[in-house]
């Protein structure tokens, strides 16, 4: 059993409560979180984006995604915690488990600032909750401390629209739909709605704030003791951050918009019953979602930056693999490297995830999880990695690397997962084509090889902002798609015990003459020759990869030493059947 666990229950028995609950976020929400965030990876050694551990007295248990079933599995070894597998047959969710173990008076302790509303609700539906106690911090002796970063302003070349601008937007909108309040949690759209950014959570260039806007003014609470009230505009009131507790609670009357999804359950109790609370994302969801010219032009620009990266990273992995030791480890330090050796880059858009044969079946494998993995000359390299840059793109790609000797079912996979990329890539769709059905189209194409992969095909990218950005884009939702909107496209084939392949590009989408809708593929990257079977293919799918090969080189080549250029001038070649 692990100690910490040990040190929890002691914890739970001197508060007297039968059950300890730690999700995986922050006070806003968030996806990926600050290190003082990180509760329940130091509990349970778990080092996944997404996981909840529930802890009673003589029980312990994870909740995950399909994306990191191998992964947790691993990491729980040992804990005393059991895996739950969220979605699969059998397996109930937390919320229904709760009435199996709790009998009367079975009280159920959390930290309500990290534990949304509708989850909170959920949970008291069958025990009494205890939301004021932050057990971990009890017990973590070396917590690492919350402590602001320098917060800084975007140029307008860069947003594309001033803050004043969005402000009054977003205040329009609100007036219009009657709301007299909107309290805003998500570090995203507080960046997004000010341009500014900051450096509080890895990967994610995002500063600690809330904001409570009305009609006609606005409160920013903020972290950075430090903030230059300059860079907000004129009329927004600059506040201590957690004083949004406090002014919750001095509202009186009206209607108060706010996404229960993200706010947490301590938020909501400080606002008075007076308060009609209205649940909905708000209007900057939408807004920052819809990138406007000067963003789309950003964004180019850092994905040809990108592509010269990821292009000099897998010229270095082919020539030097099987010549000098080469681990999932070294290769993501060595793309890394050549990331930062590009014009803008500010960091990671999260951490790379390097996955060599069967660790690539595991969808987001943890390269740093177990002993040294050595690449080989056969065999596949799944990378999965993205930066920040500061003209405004955030990146998300992922290519699967021949690096050797390949059996015939890896080219078929390969090949197959490649369609699948290419049926979303041109599908042709109308105002009303809802995400669901655009996520139905790579599937077909993969069916054949077991399982389909389960995960959205697309999800939405921020500019200079998350990596993964709602609205929920290509999976089974019925929203639609609108021209400006940036999705990424990754579907995939996992073969647990031998190898995983996934192939993902960025998709702008783009209105066309007749009132259509397309996708615009704005990745700059080669695929893999080596690994394509073009017999397999159609003729209009061996044209796309040889124009889009043609393309790839006229972009990279001027950013590539003569010996790179000459490998890429291989690697995007014409490929005949």
């Amino acid at each position: 059993m692990k100690q910490e666990i040990i040190r929890l229950r002691a914890a739970m028995k001197a508060h007297g409560l039968d059950g300890y609950l730690v999700p995986t976020t922050d006070f806003h929400g968030s996806e990926y979180v600050n290190d003082y965030f990180k509760c329940r990876q130091y509990l349970s050694n778990f080092t996944g984006s997404n996981g909840t551990l529930l802890v009673t007295e003589d029980d312990a248990r994870l909740w995950t995604d399909s994306r990191y079933f191998i992964q947790a599995a691993k990491q729980l070894e040992g804990t005393g915690i059991s895996m739950m597998k969220c979605l699969q047959p059998g397996v109930p969710e937390i919320e229904d488990y709760l009435p199996t173990i709790a009998g009367d008076g079975f009280k159920l302790g959390f930290d309500g600032r990290i534990v949304s509303y509708n989850n909170g609700e959920k949970y008291a539906a069958s025990c009494e909750v205890v939301y004021d106690v932050d057990l971990v911090d009890e017990i973590w002796e070396d917590r690492p401390a919350i402590k602001a970063s320098k917060v800084y302003a975007l140029p307008d070349s860069v947003t594309g629209e001033t803050a004043v601008s969005k402000l009054s937007r977003v205040q329009t909108a609100l007036a219009e739909a009657g709301v007299d309040y909107h309290l805003i949690t998500s570090l995203e759209d507080i960046a997004w709605l000010f341009n500014l950014r900051g450096d509080d959570v890895d990967d994610t260039p995002v500063f600690f704030a809330f904001a409570l806007l009305t009609p006609k003014d606005a409160r920013l609470y903020i972290l950075d003791e430090t903030f230059d009230k300059d860079l907000v505009p004129a009329g927004v009131t600059v506040l201590p951050y957690l004083q949004v507790f406090e002014d919750l609670k001095t509202l009186s009357g009206g209607k108060s918009l706010l996404n229960k999804r993200l706010v947490s359950y301590s938020l909501m109790q400080s606002i008075p019953a007076s308060v009609e609370v209205v649940n909905g994302a708000g209007p900057i969801e939408l807004m920052k979602a819809v990138k406007n010219p000067s963003e789309i032009a950003a964004t180019r620009f850092a994905h040809i930056q990108d592509g010269a990266a990821m292009a000099n990273f897998i010229y270095w992995l082919k020539k030097n693999v099987g010549k000098m030791e080469i681990t999932e480890v070294s290769a993501s330090e060595y793309l890394k490297q050549c990331r930062y050796a590009q014009k803008g880059l500010i960091e990671l858009s999260f951490e790379t995830m390097a996955g060599y044969g069967v660790n690539a079946a595991s969808i987001h494998y943890d390269t740093k999880l177990g002993h040294p993995c050595y690449l080989k000359e056969e065999g596949m390299l799944l990378v999965d990695s993205g930066g920040q840059y500061i003209d405004g793109g955030t990146t998300d790609i992922t290519r699967t690397i021949s690096l050797g000797t390949l059996t015939r079912e890896m080219k078929e996979h390969y090949t197959m997962v490649l369609q699948a990329y290419l049926a979303l890539e041109h599908a042709q769709f109308t105002a009303e084509t809802t995400g669901r059905e655009l996520d139905a189209l790579p599937r077909e194409k993969v069916k054949a090889a077991g399982p389909c992969y389960e995960y959205d095909t697309g999800h939405g990218v921020g500019h200079l902002l998350s990596v993964h950005e709602g609205p929920r884009m290509i999976g089974p939702t019925d929203n639609q798609i609108l021209p400006g909107m940036i999705t990424s496209n990754e579907p995939g084939i996992y073969i647990e015990g031998s190898h995983g392949v996934r192939i993902e590009s960025e998709l702008l989408c783009v209105e066309n003459p007749d009132g259509s809708r397309s996708f615009e593929c704005i990745t700059i990257c080669p695929l893999d020759r080596a690994a394509i079977l073009p017999e397999l293919l159609t003729d209009e799918e061996l044209a796309w990869v040889n124009a889009y090969h043609r393309e790839v080189y006229q972009k990279l080549a001027p950013l590539l030493s003569d010996e790179v250029r000459s490998w890429l001038a291989e690697e995007t070649a014409e490929i005949t059947r």
